[in-house]
């Protein structure tokens, strides 16, 4: 009897060459279900003690709003790294596929739930009589609200219809959106604060989104030599992002908790003591990326920088996570 057997191109669903893609898989939905756990379990632990109140439900509209911070800087952190690849001598025409259809349709989901939690005023709707569509057009948080909803939906067709470049406006939109909701009018020069945060979240997104494509791609390039220099290109940018999203924080933070009181509502508020969670995680991200960029410069294969940028990018969704976690909580109180 002749045994025969299979060809090169035969590989079984179950044979080794398809085990690393699924182990990353599965890596990165346990990855995404611990990062969920932090602006749901977050609010109780930050809470303890402190005497305030949160609304009903802020575990649930922190990670819708952690959803909608992700979704908008994947596709703008693509946009932003296929850029600089563009900028690089003889890189590789070869792209990663893109995420943005998945992250847009994942934003317009959060936006659309965050919609109908001011369409029940700022409640979180039980049944669908709940839910007043119209009377978002009456109020300016169901306006912004509807920015966004509308934003992730146009950002959303553009991807899917292969027009990466036309996402910009839609999620530009959302950014500003963003930023003028966490400042309502009756705050001190609320434009003032809008600004900060519009640039605050703009740096962040780009930081963020940006070294997630950034890795992918140089995955993709399998040790093309412009995948070094692009990972190079990348971190001196990253650094200007650092710098301006370290100055915003700042002058935000002064914004809402003055130099005088900073100390004590650090540690005696729930968003003083989210604040500083966010502020060591930050820090954290500033350590390995400064070890990235000693390893780019100085190792002999500048490709094994590549290890603290993935540990970044980990440490990069953990803050974002709890930048969602902030956007929920009462806002500290403005001692005098």
């Amino acid at each position: 009897m002749r045994l025969i057997r299979p060809t090169a191109g035969a590989t079984d669903a179950r044979s080794p060459a398809r085990r690393p893609g699924i182990g990353r898989a599965a890596a990165l939905v346990i990855l995404v279900a611990l990062g969920a756990l932090i602006p749901l379990l977050g609010p109780s632990a930050a809470l303890h003690g402190t005497g305030e109140a949160a609304a009903p439900g802020v575990g649930g509209i922190g990670l819708l709003r952690t959803v909608l911070i992700a979704a908008a800087s994947v596709p703008l952190g693509e946009l932003f790294v296929h850029r600089l690849a563009r900028r690089l001598p003889g890189a590789p025409p070869e792209r990663p596929r893109s995420w943005a259809p998945f992250a847009t349709t994942a934003g317009f989901v959060a936006a659309l739930a965050l919609a109908a939690v001011v369409s029940a005023g700022d409640l979180v709707p039980h049944r669908l009589g709940q839910i007043d569509v119209g009377g978002l057009y009456g109020s300016r948080d169901g306006r912004l609200a509807l920015l966004e909803v509308n934003g992730f939906l146009l950002a959303a067709l553009c991807a899917l219809a292969r027009r990466p470049a036309a996402q910009v406006w839609p999620l530009a939109a959302v950014v500003v959106a963003e930023a003028l909701r966490a400042h309502p009018t009756t705050e001190q020069s609320p434009l003032i604060g809008s600004g900060l945060t519009l640039v605050h979240l703009t740096c962040a997104a780009l930081w963020s989104g940006g070294l997630l494509s950034a890795l992918r791609l140089l995955r993709r390039w399998r040790g093309d030599p412009a995948g070094a220099a692009l990972l190079a290109l990348y971190a001196r940018v990253a650094a200007a992002l650092l710098a301006a999203i370290t100055a915003t924080g700042v002058c935000s933070s002064l914004r809402r908790m003055p130099s005088a009181t900073i100390l004590d509502q650090l540690t005696t508020t729930a968003y003083g003591r989210t604040l500083l969670a966010k502020v060591i995680l930050v820090a954290a991200v500033a350590l390995l990326a400064l070890w990235a960029r000693v390893r780019l410069g100085r190792a002999a294969d500048p490709l094994t920088a590549y290890t603290p940028a993935r540990a970044e990018v980990i440490a990069l969704g953990a803050v974002v996570a709890v930048s969602g976690l902030l956007t929920a909580l009462p806002l500290p109180i403005r001692w005098t």
